[in-house]
């Protein structure tokens, strides 16, 4: 079986790609991320750890916006997110090129899925270490999808990769309802990632992003748009969380 291991085009006697269950074990090994499909939006959230106490913990970039109405998370190797990153700005810039608007989910993860997929069957690569989570609201309402690392993906309602996947999705089996509202939905997430938590939460060490399929009168905005909530808002979510 070790022969077969070397080789990402060649598949082992079982039908399996192990280079490919290699990437999975890397983002195994990632930082548990959690996304919840609300009635009126999305919930992405995810651990913020640290190897040191030294390290400047606000210059770590686990959550991002890829347009204003899609974000995305990741658990796995944090430079092969930055390149898939980089990739899915672009293809969101191309798509507001040609149609003067933010590219549908579904469309951006499909694009995303097969530049995964590509360097699953490539000679003189490998894949992403990375499982994504894209939240996002278009004409079909809130979205919440996850891409693998061999470029399957699946749209979910609420969903966890990362070290405590097995334990996240058992207690979001428990506790999801499709009628729940997106504060709910927050705080469930939170509470999700706070079930395996090694150490104290804090707003230093969790990233949460919301999108809402309602506009914020306030922000002056006119379609939704997905935000990063800042350390003084999650510390508020995490005081009402006994």
């Amino acid at each position: 079986m070790d022969r077969y291991s070397f080789s990402l085009t060649t598949f082992a006697p079982n039908g399996k790609l192990l280079q490919i269950e290699h990437a999975l074990a890397a983002v195994g090994n990632g930082s548990t991320t959690v996304g919840i499909k609300a009635a009126n939006g999305v919930v992405i959230a995810t651990e913020k750890k640290t190897g040191s106490s030294l390290i400047e913990v606000s210059s770590l970039q686990h959550m991002v916006k890829v347009c204003d109405t899609i974000g995305m998370v990741y658990s796995g190797m944090g430079p092969d997110f930055r390149v898939l990153v980089t990739s899915a700005r672009k293809m969101a810039q191309k798509y507001r090129r040609i149609y003067m608007e933010d590219p549908p989910v579904r469309i951006l993860v499909k694009e995303l899925a097969g530049l995964m997929q590509e360097f699953t069957q490539s000679g003189g690569v490998r894949p992403f270490g990375v499982s994504l989570l894209l939240a996002g609201v278009d004409d079909r309402g809130p979205n919440l999808y996850q891409v693998d690392p061999s470029g399957s993906y699946f749209p979910w309602k609420a969903t966890s990769i990362g070290k405590n996947m097995v334990n996240a999705k058992t207690f979001l089996e428990k506790r999801y309802n499709g009628d729940m509202e997106l504060e709910d939905a927050v705080h469930t997430a939170i509470l999700t990632l706070k079930e395996g938590f090694e150490g104290q939460m804090t707003e230093q060490s969790i990233d949460v992003g919301i999108i809402s399929t309602i506009p914020s009168a306030q922000a002056g905005e006119s379609t939704p748009v997905f935000l990063c909530l800042s350390p003084a808002e999650i510390k508020d979510y995490l005081s009402n969380i006994v």
